[in-house]
């Protein structure tokens, strides 16, 4: 008989035991287990359709929304330009109406100044303007002239309604044409404005002159033609 060893069974091959994948604790069997792959395949043709339409309609609809805001665009710069001609033309008319409202306030002023320069003129004329008033007055018509003010009319122009007012009047042989022989006062201006006429004198033409010397002129021609078809003056 054999002897068995006590507390030692025979010793048998270890079999083979399926491997489980790795289950956390306080998880089921059914987490270890692998999910299948959701299966790839392609989009059912209804699908696609739908997604096609309504991508267009998006499209659509976004091009409707960019043309309402290039109109908009449009109105608020036809808008902008309209209010920026509106204020360039407020802003000329605010100029000219200020330099216009200048202008009336100095010729107003130089009016008034007008009978201090005419006591100035006669004083001049009369070698008067001496000492310290000469100063003063050679410095208030200097200030005139830096404002604008301007003195015209001579004897010897020709009378012109526009700018003369004749308050004396006379016939004269030397002249051919309505003439100012005297400036009795002279004539201001400012800028293109007449502050005040030149009063002047005027003589006109001698009544009868210019008819005898045309006369003089008729038979002076007269006595040529004569002459040419006499085949000249007889010879004494």
């Amino acid at each position: 008989m054999t002897e068995e060893t006590p507390g030692f069974d025979e010793q048998q091959p270890p079999q083979a035991q399926p491997q489980q994948p790795d289950v956390p604790s306080g998880a089921t069997s059914d987490d270890a287990e692998p999910k299948a792959a959701p299966q790839e395949g392609a989009a059912p043709a209804g699908d696609a359709a739908a997604a096609q339409t309504a991508a267009q309609q998006q499209v659509t609809a976004l091009t409707a929304q960019l043309d309402q805001v290039r109109t908009a665009l449009g109105e608020r710069t036809a808008d902008l330009q309209r209010l920026q001609a509106e204020y360039q033309n407020y802003r000329r008319r605010v100029e000219r109406d200020r330099i216009t409202v200048k202008e009336v306030a100095i010729a107003n002023l130089l009016t008034e100044l007008l009978p201090v320069l005419d006591d100035i003129g006669r004083a001049r004329d009369h070698g008067e303007l001496v000492g310290g008033f000469k100063s003063v007055a050679e410095s208030l018509e200097t200030v005139a002239a830096k404002l604008g003010l301007q003195q015209f009319g001579k004897e010897g122009e020709p009378f012109d309604p526009t700018i003369h007012e004749a308050l004396m009047h006379s016939y004269a042989p030397d002249v051919t044409e309505t003439t100012c022989v005297a400036i009795l006062q002279p004539g201001y201006r400012f800028g293109e404005r007449t502050i005040r006429p030149a009063r002047v004198a005027v003589a006109e033409p001698q009544p009868g002159a210019q008819t005898v010397k045309g006369d003089e002129t008729d038979a002076s021609a007269s006595s040529d033609a004569d002459d040419k078809e006499n085949g000249g003056p007889d010879e004494g």
